[in-house]
């Protein structure tokens, strides 16, 4: 009996006669890389249609925007209305990704490992924010926050209302990357280390998290990229007001109301570098976190 422990203890290959006996005699496949050809046909389609959706708009834009060369993007980007759009966009989506990580996650967590009355509801609700149109979405924050607010807030043309705003349309991305993977996670292991001791942070800190940080990672770079372009639920209630209120998907439509695409594609190839960051950093964090824990 020990001896054969010993043979199939983790770390030691297993030997011939220790191998299931239906596995002899069978070839080992061999990786191809060659596509059949339904494979082919349906790669071909799916690069046709990402190139007429993403690559080539995409190659239209940087090209407008180079169209002035480096002198079109000082000149844009020295405006100080367009200075400050960029600073309250990216700041207030930054703000709002990171509640969105702390309170998405908890959200999840609820949905998931609790059950309470009006749970369906709830998971249900989550989603309106993706369903709802975004200029009814600004009606519908405008009548609760606006000047005859019910509730006595009146945060229209302020900027809170972008922050609110924000919030609103990017709820449900962290909570829906980050439910499935709640989900799928065993409950055996969590049991586990608690019979041996270990705290619920410190289950959380070594076994959970790093489970959920590349879900999390993920949902927060779709709400990111999702904060800085939000221009539909804006418009009624941030007021559009220059230095104070003005995001920059209408300043990007003043430049193009006046004639000027050229500042107009500068500025977007601005703001598509800056989420192509956000979402590279938070995917090096995550790897980071994960291989850490």
């Amino acid at each position: 009996m020990t001896s054969a422990l010993t043979e199939l203890s983790p770390g030691t290959p297993p030997s011939d006669a220790t191998r299931p006996s239906s596995r002899k005699g069978r070839r080992p496949r061999r990786a191809s890389n060659t596509l059949s050809r339904s494979s082919g046909i349906g790669l071909g389609l799916a690069m046709i249609w990402f190139s007429l959706l993403v690559l080539i708009p995409l190659a239209a834009l940087v090209v407008t925007a180079g169209s002035g060369g480096l002198d079109q993007y000082v000149t844009t980007l020295s405006n100080g209305q367009t200075w400050a759009a960029i600073r309250l966009t990216v700041g207030q989506a930054l703000v709002v990704t990171v509640l969105n990580v702390v309170l998405g996650t908890v959200i999840a967590w609820v949905l998931v490992r609790d059950h309470f009355w009006g749970k369906a509801v709830l998971d249900v609700i989550i989603d309106i924010p993706f369903a709802l149109p975004t200029i009814v979405a600004g009606l519908v924050l405008l009548s609760l926050y606006g000047k005859d607010s019910p509730l006595g807030l009146h945060w229209a043309n302020t900027e809170h209302s972008v922050t609110l705003a924000l919030a609103f349309v990017t709820l449900p991305f962290v909570v829906r990357t980050v439910q499935p993977v709640l989900e799928e996670l065993e409950g055996d292991v969590e049991e586990a280390a608690a019979s041996l001791g270990a705290k619920r942070l410190t289950i959380f800190r070594r076994i959970i998290l790093p489970s959920l940080v590349p879900a999390i990672a993920a949902g927060a770079a779709l709400a990111f990229a999702r904060a800085i372009s939000e221009y539909g639920s804006l418009v009624l209630l941030s007021g559009n007001l220059p230095f104070r209120t003005e995001v920059v998907s209408v300043r990007v439509l003043t430049f193009i109301e006046n004639g000027n695409s050229a500042a107009a594609a500068a500025l977007a190839s601005v703001m598509l570098a800056v989420a192509l960051f956000v979402i590279v950093a938070l995917d090096l964090v995550q790897r980071r976190v994960a291989r850490r824990g």
